[in-house]
């Protein structure tokens, strides 16, 4: 099977290109350059890829040539500016690219004909957060206060009008949150900014300690993409999916730090940032028993598990270990728990 991984540069594609080769696909690529100090380089993916198009999906015209050039079975659109900080600094961009740009991938796989399944992916920051306790379902009111959110919103909008107006390849809509796994180099992400404290013997900052986040490895999460496209090449799988972990990994940032710093070995501690900063939602959670019911997806690694796996990976290749061994080895690891 052929996949086109949109974002494939980014943190998360990265990690699903290496996922998708090692199940013995073939995969192309379509997304703008990776940041400095990307997994992407550091594993020298590039050299693995059928295809490595560097395409700005606001682009309509340069994302549909690309796509039909590539010609895959399987479009897995991550593709987007993915920081709450950066949709402040930037919200046009953030619009155009998350909400346009979809539009974007959504013209282009219905214009080539090889495409067998497509999945778009937003964000749990799709859903209206009312700071409720329990998971939102996958029929919760949308919204979002914040740019990022906003726009992922209606992106998912979009995508949900699109399939259900024009006709094309099979095509879903998947729902994640905060996801973990080495090689993160990522601005204004937690598990980073720790790990860039810890390693350089500092207290690492924190703007809300008391937030509570659902902590999945980017393993955990990538698997349920990967089983909703299964599940739609054979005829299965429309609609809205959540993929999650189990209350035991909803967990305060605060927490987080104190284990990191005691998994790193450093014994370091953490510092409040009292500066004011722009909205961040205080809780938010998915309720992903749809998906585990329907399409047998289940989380593998629990929050203990995915953040330990997360600085074993950072120590080890801090030492010398080669990023591309070490990301492939983890994906064996986590392969042998199904």
């Amino acid at each position: 099977m052929h996949y086109l991984v949109t974002g494939h540069t980014g943190f998360k594609g990265a990690w699903l290109t290496l996922l998708l080769l090692g199940r013995g696909h073939r995969v192309s690529g379509l997304a703008l350059d990776p940041v400095d100090g990307s997994l992407f380089d550091r594993a020298g993916l590039a050299d693995l890829l059928v295809a490595d198009h560097r395409v700005d999906i606001r682009d309509a015209g340069a994302t549909t040539a690309a796509v039909a050039a590539v010609a895959p079975d399987v479009v897995v659109h991550m593709a987007a500016q993915p920081l709450v900080r950066d949709s402040y600094r930037n919200p046009r961009y953030t619009y155009e690219t998350n909400a346009m740009g979809t539009l974007s991938v959504l013209e282009a796989v219905a214009a080539t004909a090889s495409v067998r399944a497509h999945i778009v992916i937003t964000t749990d920051k799709v859903y209206r957060n009312v700071n409720q306790q329990k998971g939102y379902v996958e029929c919760a009111p949308l919204g979002g206060d914040d740019p990022y959110s906003a726009s992922k919103a209606m992106a998912d909008l979009l995508a949900q009008s699109w399939i259900r107006s024009f006709p094309g390849a099979p095509t879903a809509i998947a729902r994640a949150g905060n996801v973990i796994g080495g090689g993160d180099v990522s601005r204004d992400r937690l598990l980073p900014d720790l790990i860039a404290a810890y390693s350089r013997g500092r207290a690492p900052v924190l703007r809300f300690p008391r937030a509570v986040r659902p902590w999945q490895h980017v393993l955990d999460c990538l698997n349920g993409y990967l089983a909703l496209v299964d599940a739609l090449l054979v005829g299965n799988g429309l609609g809205e999916w959540n993929f999650g972990p189990c209350r035991d990994s909803f967990v305060e940032v605060g927490d987080v730090a104190t284990l990191a710093a005691e998994l790193w070995g450093g014994g370091a501690g953490w510092d409040l940032d009292a500066a004011d900063h722009p909205h961040e939602a205080n809780l938010l959670a998915l309720d992903a028993a749809k998906a585990e019911s329907e399409l047998g997806w289940r989380n593998l690694l629990p929050f203990r598990d995915a953040l330990a796996w997360t600085i074993d990976w950072e120590r080890r290749v801090a030492a010398g270990a080669d990023p591309l061994a070490v990301t492939r080895e983890q994906i064996v690891r986590f392969e042998s728990l199904q």
